[in-house]
Parts: structure tokens; C-alpha cells; sequence
């Protein structure tokens, strides 16, 4: 039984960034805190714990005073960078450059659209780290939509501008955005339809990985997807794998395989999300490697 890592998968550079800052900060001091996971899987939150790496949610932040935070690659509302001052924390930033450049066209549209009476649409996952920083470049006045059951929340007779959290799935940003433009056709027969200005905010190092995924997938006999159970894009990759492979699995760690799905296979691909480090996906594929597969 052969196994291949897909050497497409592994971390972004936004996710390498932060840890990389993260473990540079950490040689200098004991303890470091994180505002959130730095990371949306647990196997490298431990590893990092151990270094001295300590997650922080925001009610806690609000305690800290005179110490250093490190702000993850998803970036931050305007809130967190005010209160920060405030508690003379030192922060250690390190949003992703693609993050912050959305969060900065965010509020551009927003105080753009005000003469308008323009909405901005995020289509995104409610409670997202990236999504709480966006809707703060808004006063948390944007619309979040993951489903089509959330466009009921838009007002279709006002100016909409739509944009996407970075790791988010480009099939379902296009089936959202065609939903919008029709449903602003019905909203408007009898008027004339308002501006709608719709922009692929989609990280293209991530958006790039589901036709390398796709091949992948198809190129194996059974996928085996490490990732963690938090992580949004990790959910959208792994439906590219199981959409071409119907033989693929979820796992977060190398515990959960199971000797069965190996009992046929010739050819096993081992792959991750944008957040899911490579010493993992090699752990995992090592014990793929231990299983005795069964003859045909």
C-alpha cells in the first residue's frame, strides 16, 4: 500500500506567519498570550501550549494589563486594538496581509454606502474569528449570510455590496452572489434595481487548493483529510475530497483511522486544510503506512 502526502496541502502563509512570530516571541519570554486559537487545530494549539504559547478569550483579555498578546493570522475588529491601548498591552500582530487588506476595502464600502443607504454582506461563518474582524470595520452593522435562509436578513430594495471570508469555498460564494442577483430582480420589477457590487474576496492560495484536491482525490483509492473539527476551510476541502473520492475521511489526528477503510486499497492520499501542520499530515501517514492492507 502506497501513501502520498499531497504536498499542495499544509499551512498558508498567513498560518506559517503567525507561528512563526509566535515561537520568535516565545524564545524571548515565558508565556505568551493568543486572543483565540492561533490556530483551528488542537495537535499544534498543544505543541504551542507547551512552548508557553497561552490562549485568551476576549473576556479575559479585558482582565490582562501590561503584557504581550499575539493577534492571530484572522485578524481583529478595531475594538480589540482600542482596549488594548487602554491596558497598555503590547500586541503582536500577526494578521494575515490578505486579512487586513479586506478588512481596509470592508470599511472603505461601508462609509462609502452610507449616502446610499447601501448593506454589507459577508458571506461567512457566524462567530468566525476573520468574520468578527470584518463586521467590526462595519460597527458590527454588516449581514452575515452562510445559507440561503440568511438572505431573508437582506432588505433587497437598498445597495448591496457583498464580500467573502478568505477561506471559504468559491462554488458557494458564486451560488450566493447569483442568489442575490435574482432575488434583487424579483425585489425591484416595478423600480429601478438598486447598485448590488460583488467581490471575490477569496484567498486564492486557498481557493487554488480545491482543483489541486480535486485531481488528488481522484488520483487514490482512498483520502484520508487531517484536519482540525473547528476549522471552516478544513470543512470545505474535505467536501472537494469527498465530492471526487466517495472514499474519503475526516480525521484530526492519528487516532482515528480505522483499519478498515485500508482493508483494498493500492494507493492511500493523505491531505489538510490551510491549518492543519505538516508534521500531522506525516504522523498520520505513517500510521496508514503500519496497517497491513488486505490482499485483493
Amino acid at each position: 500500500m502506497k501513501v502520498t502526502i499531497d504536498k499542495n496541502s499544509g499551512y498558508c502563509f498567513g498560518v506559517e506567519f503567525a507561528i512563526q512570530m509566535a515561537e520568535d516571541e516565545m524564545e524571548h519570554c515565558e508565556e505568551l498570550y493568543c486572543l483565540g486559537d492561533i490556530v483551528h487545530n488542537g495537535m499544534e494549539v498543544k505543541r504551542l501550549y507547551n512552548k508557553g504559547l497561552r490562549i485568551i478569550d476576549r473576556e479575559q483579555l479585558q482582565e490582562l494589563r501590561d503584557c504581550k498578546v499575539l493577534i492571530r493570522a484572522h485578524g481583529e475588529p478595531p475594538e480589540t486594538y482600542k482596549l488594548a491601548l487602554e491596558n497598555n498591552i503590547e500586541l503582536i500582530d500577526a494578521s494575515c496581509p490578505v486579512v487586513l487588506k479586506l478588512q481596509n476595502r470592508v470599511k472603505h464600502a461601508y462609509d462609502g454606502g452610507k449616502a446610499e443607504n447601501g448593506q454589507i454582506v459577508i458571506y461567512g461563518q457566524v462567530g468566525h474569528a476573520e468574520v468578527i474582524g470584518l463586521a467590526g470595520q462595519t460597527g458590527d452593522d454588516a449581514i452575515i449570510v452562510t445559507t440561503e435562509e440568511d438572505l431573508d436578513k437582506i432588505d433587497f430594495t437598498r445597495p448591496v455590496t457583498l464580500f467573502s471570508q478568505t477561506t471559504k469555498s468559491t462554488k458557494g460564494f458564486y451560488h450566493i452572489k447569483a442568489l442575490i442577483e435574482e432575488r434583487l430582480k424579483q425585489a425591484n420589477q416595478d423600480s429601478t434595481q438598486p447598485t448590488f457590487d460583488a467581490n471575490d474576496s477569496i484567498c486564492r492560495q486557498v481557493s487554488n487548493r480545491e482543483p489541486q484536491l480535486a485531481r488528488f482525490s481522484a488520483e487514490h483509492d482512498v483520502i484520508v483529510f487531517v484536519s482540525g473539527k473547528k476549522s471552516s476551510n478544513g470543512k470545505a476541502l474535505y467536501s472537494v475530497c469527498k465530492q471526487h473520492n466517495p472514499n474519503s475521511y475526516f480525521v484530526e489526528n492519528e487516532e482515528e483511522l480505522v483499519d478498515e477503510w485500508f482493508a483494498y486499497a493500492t494507493s492511500v492520499g493523505v491531505c489538510g486544510a490551510t491549518s492543519t501542520p505538516m508534521w500531522l499530515m506525516e504522523q498520520v501517514a505513517t500510521s496508514i503506512a503500519a496497517i497491513e492492507a488486505e490482499p485483493v
